[in-house]
């Protein structure tokens, strides 16, 4: 399984993948800045550029508030396309306002994880979710 990771904020991008990469998470990790560049690497190959290989699964591990395209938007682009729809998405993000959380559900996140504002905090709450990781099964999307 691969790791698509949406973040924005180099800061948060860096703590994720050192914390995962702490609690043994050895997969490939592959950043995204912006809501775009998650949406051209999901589509259907494209003037020579990395895309989406659709014998591989992968997990999105999805901000919201991100440049360009949010991560909502992103959200609901995947949960409607056929053949990305059974990719899980955990949306991890600061945003902890009950109707987003909500709406996120609805558009078919499969978790929501509120990052917190505190490190110590935030730290530990990226190595519980490697550690969720470590057992999760995901299938490959479907062509």
């Amino acid at each position: 399984m691969e790791i698509l990771l949406a973040e924005d904020d180099p800061g948060h991008a860096t703590l994720v993948k050192n914390n995962l990469r702490t609690v043994g998470i050895r997969n490939t990790i592959r950043r995204f800045e912006d809501g775009q560049q998650v949406l051209d690497f999901l589509a259907d190959k494209q003037n020579g550029s990395e895309h989406v290989d659709f014998e591989n699964a992968y997990l999105l591990l999805l901000d919201i508030r991100m440049p360009k395209v949010s991560g909502d938007e992103v959200l609901k682009h995947v949960k409607a396309n056929s053949k990305l729809r059974l990719m899980p998405v955990i949306m991890l993000t600061t945003t902890d306002e009950p109707q987003e959380i909500r709406r996120c559900h609805e558009l078919g996140c499969n978790d929501y994880i509120t990052k917190p504002v505190d490190y110590d905090e935030f730290v530990d709450v990226i190595k519980r979710l490697g550690m969720f990781l470590h057992i999760m099964r995901v299938p490959p999307l479907e062509e």
